[in-house]
């Protein structure tokens, strides 16, 4: 069997599965888990065989015409090269993980037949993205993930967060697509052609008319496929969704899509400098924010969804310095750890009852009871922190090199000032990355108060799971070197330099926040045990206690201070528990924590910006008051309109042949005498007004 044969039955088989799923998903529940399972199995195996056999030489391609259009043609065509495949096989990886671990997570769920059914569907459209070779082919599966994820962030669609977060996201990601479409009618008229390898032909002749403003509205685009700045307010909310699908949606379809489609058309951004700089702000920007955010959130959820944002942020750098070798190397490595990082919080939620780090840090002993989560997760949080082996160092020091090769002037791809700009805010970057991947793992897994609920081990098709994607998280840096002709003969190694700066941000962040949770635990302690002992009736005889003073080396806590940060963490750990509608279905009867301070270091490390952080710096309410509020005013006003002005029209114009026909109605009395008496009156009428204007014509 051809290669090309193999590629085109990589995104068939999911395709398959998932109308085989819809139609015997009722009728036959028995196949549903088969169906989920086999096709993307297959689908995943065919990657890597299509993987092996381009082994990093020239682009396999092939394309026959769909269809005449008359003017720019539309082909089946596909364009297999090391990128292509490379991401292929990850998208097969992942989702055929997702599909396994959701039959013990989703195991109780109804609409587990839907829920596998669109999974699978969501699998095909990326593949068909990732090995597509004609843009309108491409834009295809860019929508179908765009319906799928709609399905699948509302499959708790009884809640209200599950609605409004699924009609979020649609309507965020429509709006960058209509500049897209735009973009992408604008490119295929100067190329005459929507096939990849003629347009990016055209590019290399200079063909392209006006290049700044294609690249701006295909870059609009991508920011709401890809959640970057400032079109990235749905992927926070979209958490909403079961775990697995945000697994999926993170780590190998829909947010990645805009990355590699910005790999696939790099050379039509490079075209224009000033589109790189935009690309590189924007990076920046979408890089610092979302870290930011990621210190300030309670729901772990939200906090690897801040997490993704801003690892996006760093492929839209990589690309913005012109090195798509290193965004993709990040694409892929990220893909793996983030993978990890979800559904091992999806093993959190279900042994733990809660999305709650705050609750969660008044839990003791949730690391032994869920051994596997925990190691899988701290192998995933270190690859996130972009410590040394891990995958995330080699793939973050490569877009580090890409940046500091730029911002010194031995690339002139890019101008010097986007390399600087992704330089500065990927370290800084690299800081509080290292800062929140910390303050999740201790808030985490180092717990103190009650004791966490045991409920035996966790089902094998969740952890075993874990491990399986441990592998990569651990030995994709390392093996990186042997893909090099998949990364088009890029060496993908750090520097000195880089290593010295990233390593050592990151160090940074992980003693800082340590240190301050420390601190936090400390007073915690010290307002618990106040508590307590204020609700003791005094000893008659002794002096009444002063304020706690807290462990040695700690500042007094004013009750004030202290009961405000209790009952902030309190009422956070309740909101965060109510915008997660899968909890109360795939965990199990769990006691009530005690409620209680949590020592959250997210609070000393942004200091007066945690709550502006913790909302998300607002933009929702921006977009609100800039958006939203002047649309529904316009509705508003144009409902005016339509009733009381327009109808009133239409009421009118009406009313004038109702009145005339009431007058006529009247004079229908059926008696034939009337009717002769009108004709015999009318006739006598006609003949005296014809002899008065014959008498007048004879007197002119």
């Amino acid at each position: 069997m051809s290669t090309t044969t193999l590629a085109v039955l990589v995104p068939v088989l999911p395709f398959l599965g998932a109308v085989a799923g819809l139609l015997l998903g009722r009728t036959a529940p028995g196949f549903v888990r088969p169906l989920a399972i086999l096709p993307t199995l297959g689908a995943a195996v065919l990657a890597v065989f299509v993987a092996v056999r381009q082994g990093g030489g020239p682009a396999i391609e092939t394309a026959t015409e769909l269809t005449p259009t008359g003017s720019v043609p539309i082909d089946l065509s596909l364009y297999l090269d090391g990128f292509a495949v490379l991401v292929a096989v990850l998208v097969g990886v992942v989702a055929t993980c997702v599909q396994v671990y959701s039959t013990a997570y989703l195991r109780d769920d109804p609409r587990y037949p839907s829920y596998a059914a669109l999974v699978s569907l969501f699998t095909s459209a990326m593949l068909l993205v990732v090995y597509s070779g004609d843009l309108m082919v491409l834009l295809v599966g860019w929508e179908v993930m765009g319906i799928c994820s709609y399905f699948l962030v509302g499959h708790y669609w009884e809640t209200e967060a599950a609605r409004s977060a699924s009609l979020k996201a649609f309507l965020v990601t429509k709006l960058g697509d209509v500049p897209f479409l735009i973009g992408l009618f604008a490119l295929a008229t100067d190329a005459d052609s929507f096939q990849i390898t003629k347009i990016l032909g055209t590019v290399a002749s200079g063909g392209l008319d006006h290049p700044t403003l294609i690249a701006l509205l295909l870059l609009a685009g991508v920011a709401g496929k890809s959640a970057q700045f400032p079109l990235h307010t749905w992927l926070p909310d979209a958490m909403a969704g079961p775990t697995p699908v945000s697994a999926l949606i993170h780590a190998a379809t829909m947010v990645a899509a805009g990355i590699y489609f910005v790999a696939r058309l790099l050379p039509v951004f490079e075209a224009s400098r000033a589109a790189l700089v935009v690309m590189a702000v924007m990076a920046a920007v979408t890089m610092v924010g979302s870290a930011l955010a990621a210190l300030a959130q309670d729901d772990i959820k939200r906090v690897l969804a801040y997490s993704t944002i801003g690892q996006l942020g760093y492929m839209t750098g990589a690309l913005a310095v012109g090195d798509r070798a290193a965004a993709v190397f990040h694409l892929l490595s990220h893909g793996a750890f983030k993978a990890l990082l979800f559904l091992g919080a999806g093993v959190i939620i279900h042994a733990a009852g809660t999305n709650s780090l705050a609750a969660m840090s008044r839990m003791d002993g949730l690391a032994k009871r869920i051994p596997d989560a925990f190691w899988t997760m701290t192998i995933a949080l270190l690859a996130l922190a972009a410590i040394p082996p891990f995958a995330g160092f080699f793939s973050k020091e490569a877009v580090l090199v890409a940046a500091e090769q730029t911002a010194t002037g031995h690339s002139d791809t890019a101008p010097g000032a986007a390399g600087w700009l992704v330089l500065v805010a990927g370290v800084l970057t690299a800081l509080l990355t290292a800062a929140y991947a910390t303050r999740l793992w201790l808030m985490a897994f180092r717990g103190r108060g009650a004791a966490a609920p045991d409920h035996g081990k966790e089902p094998v098709a969740m952890t075993g799971v874990l491990w399986l994607l441990a592998v990569p998280t651990i030995g994709f840096g390392l093996a990186a070197g042997t893909l090099a002709d998949w990364f088009g003969g890029r060496e993908l190694t750090p520097t000195v330099a880089t290593s010295v700066l990233g390593t050592g941000a990151a160090l940074i962040g992980i003693v800082l926040t340590y240190g301050l949770w420390q601190r936090a635990a400390a007073r915690a302690a010290t307002v618990t045990a106040g508590a307590t002992a204020a609700t003791a009736a005094p000893v008659p005889g002794t002096a009444p206690a002063g304020p706690a003073t807290g462990a040695p080396g700690t500042a007094p806590v004013p009750a004030s201070v202290a009961a405000e940060e209790s009952a902030e963490s309190a009422a956070l750990a309740a909101v965060s528990a109510a915008e997660t509608p899968e909890v109360a279905e795939v965990t199990h009867d769990h006691p009530a924590v005690p409620a209680g301070p949590a020592p959250d270091p997210g609070r000393a490390l942004l200091g007066p910006l945690h709550r502006h952080a913790a909302d998300g710096f607002h933009l929702d309410a921006v977009y609100d008051r800039l958006f939203v509020r002047p649309v529904r005013a316009a509705a508003t006003l144009v409902r005016f309109l339509d009733r009381e002005v327009v109808d009133t029209y239409v009421r009118g114009a009406g009313a004038g042949p109702r009145l005339l026909g009431g007058l006529v109605r009247r004079a229908q009395t059926g008696n034939v005498q009337s009717y002769l008496s009108a004709l015999l009156a009318g006739a006598v009428v006609l003949a005296i007004a014809t002899a008065v204007l014959a008498n007048v014509n004879a007197g002119s």
